[in-house]
This record gives structure tokens, sequence and C-alpha cells, in this order.
């Protein structure tokens, strides 16, 4: 299996950026596709970006596009979530997730079957 540990969140004014980062150990990195998600207090879990086990693909949710960039350095095993232009809306826990299956598409929670603690981002206005 492989653990997950995310970092990097924290609070920004609207407007600012932040990035998240994901450290992975255990099993190989780049035996996973990884994701990033988010959860608002009462709200499901959402997905935001996923990546390829390579780097090659990228896929986003519609919150985050034009905004957001995910990107990987597999030699550091790590995942990272570039956040710009920060809106209130984006407050949420950051959770960052591993599916195993490579090259698909995956958007819903269930399908990721790693996930780390989560850490808070916090937007105000």
């Amino acid at each position: 299996q492989v653990q997950l540990v995310e970092s990097g969140g924290g609070l920004v004014q609207a407007g600012g950026s932040l990035r998240l980062s994901c450290a992975a150990s255990g099993r190989t990195f780049t035996r996973y596709d990884m994701g990033w998600f988010r959860q608002a207090p009462g709200q499901e879990r959402e997905f935001v970006a996923r990546i390829s086990w390579n780097g090659d693909s990228t896929y986003y949710g519609d919150s985050a596009k034009g905004r957001f960039t995910i990107s990987r350095d597999n030699a550091k095993s790590m995942v990272y979530l570039q956040m710009n232009s920060l809106k209130p809306e984006d407050t949420a826990v950051y959770y960052c997730a591993a599916d195993s299956r490579r090259g698909v598409f995956a958007t819903s929670p269930v399908e990721y079957e790693y996930w780390g603690q989560g850490t808070q981002v916090t937007v105000s206005s």
C-alpha cells in the first residue's frame, strides 16, 4: 500500500495562491495515478484534479479549470496542486488520493484506494 501526507494548506486572501504538496511513501509511486479532492463542511467530497502515473495526462474538475495545476515529481514521490486566483468558495479540506488503475479518468472518490489526512485551505474575502 501507499501512505500519503498532504501539506501546504493555510489561510490566504481571495486572489492569492497556494501550492499544496503530497508526499507518498510505501509502494512504488509510479504504480499510481494521483488525484486531488476537496471537501467543504456539509458537502460531498469533490474531484479537483488527476494526473497520470507518468505525468503525461491531467484532468480537472470544472471548479479547477484555468486556475489550478496538478503536477508530480516521480523521483521525489511527490504530487502538487498549484492553486491560483483563489476564491472564498475554494475553502475546504484538500485531500491527496492514489488510484492503482493507471490511465483511467476517475472522478469519484470511491475509485481511489488510498487517501491522505487532508490539509485545510481557507480563502478569506
